[in-house]
C-alpha cells in the first residue's frame, strides 16, 4: 500500500508539471501573440498617420501645412534609418550600438512630435508663428542625427562589400593560377625551350620530306593493287557478307578460270 501510495503521488506530481508547464507555455504564447499584435497595430496606425500628414502637407496651407511636413519628414527619417540598421545589424554588430543611439534619439522625436502635435491644434495663430522655428530647429538636428547614422551605415556595407569581392577576385585569380600548373615558369626555359622549338621543327621537316618520299613510293609500287585497311578493297562487300550476290555471276565467274587437265600440257 506504501508503495501504491508514492506511486499515485508521483503521478499526482508529474501530472501538476505538466499542468504547469502547459499553462506557462500558453501564457508565454498568449503574450507573443499580443506583442505581435500591437507591434502590428502601432505599424497599421504609424502608416495612417504617415498617409495623413502627407496629405495635410499637400491640401493644408500656412503654419497647419509646415508643421505637417515637419512632422512627417522626422518620421520619415527615422523610419529610414531603423530599417537600415535593423536590416545589417545581422550581418555586423557594431550596429546595434547604433541602434540603440537611435532608440534614445526615437525617444526625443517621439516628444517633439508630441509638441508639433499639440502646436498644430493651437488656434492662436501669433502662438504658432513664435514656436514653429525652435520645433522645426529641433526636428532638423534630430533629422540630421539620423541620416548621419544611415549613410554612416549605408558607407559601411558598401565598403566591406567592395573589401570582400576584391578578396574574392583575388582567390579566383589565384584558383586561376593553379588550374594551368602546366605553365613553364617565364625566362627559366627560354632558351631551352626555343631551342627544343628548333630542334622540333628539323624533325618535323625532315619527316615531312620522308613521309612525302614515302607516299610517292608507294603510289608508284602500289598502284591499282587494293590494300587491306585502305577503303579500296581487300574487305567483302554487304551483298557478299549477306549471301546475295547474283548466282550467275558466280557461276561466269567458276567458268573463267583455267581448268588443269591433259590439253594444258
Amino acid at each position: 500500500m506504501e508503495i501504491l501510495g508514492v506511486l499515485l503521488g508521483l503521478a499526482l506530481l508529474f501530472g501538476l508539471g505538466v499542468v504547469v508547464l502547459v499553462i506557462v507555455g500558453l501564457v508565454k504564447a498568449a503574450r507573443a501573440v499580443g506583442e505581435k499584435m500591437e507591434r502590428q497595430e502601432a505599424k497599421a496606425r504609424r502608416a495612417v498617420e504617415n498617409v495623413t500628414l502627407k496629405a495635410k502637407t499637400y491640401t493644408q496651407t500656412g503654419p497647419q501645412g509646415q508643421i505637417s511636413a515637419v512632422r512627417l519628414r522626422l518620421r520619415t527619417s527615422l523610419d529610414g534609418t531603423r530599417q537600415v540598421l535593423e536590416g545589417a545589424v545581422g550581418q555586423d554588430g557594431q550596429l546595434g550600438e547604433s541602434l540603440a543611439l537611435l532608440a534614445r534619439l526615437d525617444t526625443h522625436a517621439a516628444e517633439l512630435d508630441g509638441e508639433l502635435r499639440t502646436l498644430e491644434r493651437e488656434p492662436d495663430a501669433g502662438r504658432v508663428a513664435a514656436k514653429l522655428p525652435e520645433l522645426r530647429e529641433r526636428a532638423e538636428r534630430i533629422t540630421h542625427s539620423a541620416e548621419a547614422m544611415r549613410w554612416a551605415a549605408q558607407d559601411r556595407m558598401h565598403r566591406f562589400a567592395d573589401d570582400e569581392l576584391g578578396r574574392l577576385s583575388q582567390e579566383c585569380e589565384d584558383e586561376a593560377g593553379a588550374l594551368r600548373h602546366w605553365d613553364a615558369a617565364p625566362g627559366a626555359s627560354s632558351g631551352g625551350s626555343t631551342g627544343s622549338a628548333a630542334a622540333a621543327g628539323a624533325a618535323g621537316a625532315a619527316g615531312a620530306a620522308r613521309e612525302t618520299q614515302g607516299t610517292h613510293g608507294t603510289r608508284e609500287a602500289g598502284a591499282g593493287r587494293p590494300g587491306l585497311t585502305d577503303g579500296r578493297g581487300g574487305r567483302p562487300s554487304a551483298e557478299e557478307l549477306l549471301g546475295l550476290t547474283d548466282p550467275v555471276a558466280k557461276l561466269a565467274q567458276r567458268l573463267r578460270k583455267p581448268t588443269a587437265g591433259p590439253s594444258a600440257g
